[in-house]
């Protein structure tokens, strides 16, 4: 029997990175919402679609990475070829996954952040004055 690794290494390519895919972006609507209404002060209807539109945004970068990096480029002649090039390619859908993850986790901490900064009470006004040394 002629075994083509080359396609069986895109086929399960193909489900292993789907299948990564989804499961990532299940996790980070689920586990997501609560740093989001907290992010949005309690505002669940907007957390609820900024959450969406994320999941959306995960599945439309990894599926077209996943895609544009299906292609190759050379035939594999065995196993040990075959399982090398998937776990490189499966290795780069997990290095965008964790990038898109860290981004997004720091780009609402800073939202967050700012959003208590604007909300905390004022500065306690000053109850006296230091002279100034002398010499100055």
């Amino acid at each position: 029997m002629n075994v083509n690794y080359t396609v069986v290494m895109y086929l399960v390519y193909i489900a292993v990175s789907i299948a990564l895919t989804v499961w990532v972006a299940r996790t980070l609507h689920r586990n997501g919402r609560v740093f989001l209404v907290d992010v949005f002060h309690g505002n669940e209807t907007l957390a609820d679609s900024v959450n969406h539109l994320l999941v959306v945004g995960v599945y439309l970068i990894n599926l077209g990475y996943i895609a544009m990096m299906l292609r190759l480029g050379y035939d594999l002649k065995d196993t040990r070829a075959a399982i090398e090039a998937l776990s490189l390619k499966l290795g780069y859908v997990l290095l965008i996954l964790g990038f898109m993850h860290l981004l997004n986790v720091f780009v609402f901490n800073r939202m967050r952040r700012n959003a208590i900064l604007d909300n905390a009470p004022p500065p306690v006004a000053p109850d006296a004055c230091l002279a100034a040394p002398a010499g100055r």
